[in-house]
């Protein structure tokens, strides 16, 4: 029987790299500080498990049963029995706490597509025309300087809208929150020699300034934003492995060939930008 029952989160935690689950570990705890609103005793488990290295199947359903706490209010959780909510109400709150546009029967994959769609466009509406143009460069997009929000939001639906482009500006906004609010980068190594200056310090630059709109002095919401992020990132990144890069089929498990266009089947794209050392 699963540890972790809520599918939408199954589905990303189970199979996740291990510094991924690092992350979210240091969101759930304040870098291992401790939160008031967490139990010590969870606290030093999942401690443990990110010192330890190995995150076995417990620690990733700790996590998942964490996050599922934070995301209820005290009185909601009351009454389902300390269980918390789940993930897609989750999402759905985090979406309307930063005012992104979602339809309100979304699934989760929209609510977080809706999510990094807003952090995108506030982040733009911090940077210079010219780190806009650098921005929309780096995904072979032209962005006219004066061209307004209505011209970047149309360009910033069509980087989400793409497979490949829409995973590494997920990558790109993870890096930028995991900067802002734990003080270093993910961990990727270097990206092209374009990539790193002009784009991962506006976008960190302006993640840092927008926190403050967002209330994330709220104890629940300083987790729960973050988390969705960075889980809308491995969501992506995911997808984009178990994908033909060439013609977007899954080939079967195993296989070094896509059965649907015969193309190798190439592991997750290289990230077009630089980033810090976790």
């Amino acid at each position: 029987m699963p540890l972790i029952h809520d599918a939408d989160l199954a589905s990303v935690l189970l199979d996740a790299d291990v510094d991924d689950m690092h992350v979210l570990i240091d969101h759930i705890t304040d870098k291992g500080e401790g939160r008031i609103s967490l139990a010590a005793s969870t606290c030093a488990m999942l401690v443990r498990a990110r010192k330890e290295g190995a995150i076995d199947e417990t620690a990733r359903a700790l996590v998942a049963e964490e996050l599922s706490r934070f995301g209820g209010n005290s009185l909601m959780n009351l009454f389902r029995g300390g269980g918390g909510v789940s993930y897609r109400e989750i999402a759905r709150d985090v979406a309307d706490h930063l005012k992104a546009s979602h339809r309100a029967d979304s699934d989760v994959a929209g609510l977080e597509t809706a999510i990094l769609e807003k952090l995108t466009e506030q982040s733009l509406s911090k940077m210079s025309e010219d780190d806009k143009v650098d921005f929309f460069k780096q995904f072979g997009m032209r962005y006219a300087v004066g061209s307004g929000a209505a011209a970047s939001a149309g360009l910033v639906a069509s980087i989400v809208a793409s497979n490949t482009a829409g995973y590494q500006l997920s990558a790109m906004i993870a890096n930028g929150v995991v900067r802002a609010l734990l003080g270093r980068g993910l961990g990727f190594g270097l990206g092209s020699a374009t990539g790193g200056a002009a784009l991962v310090g506006p976008v960190a630059v302006a993640l840092s300034v927008i926190w403050g709109l967002y209330g994330l002095t709220s104890p629940a919401y300083r987790i729960t934003v973050p988390c969705v992020v960075h889980v809308a990132y491995m969501r992506r990144k995911q997808a984009i492995a178990n994908t033909c890069r060439h013609c977007g089929a899954t080939p079967a498990s195993g296989s070094r060939f896509c059965g649907n266009c015969g193309a190798p089947f190439a592991p997750t794209p290289a990230l077009p930008f630089g980033a810090g050392v976790a």
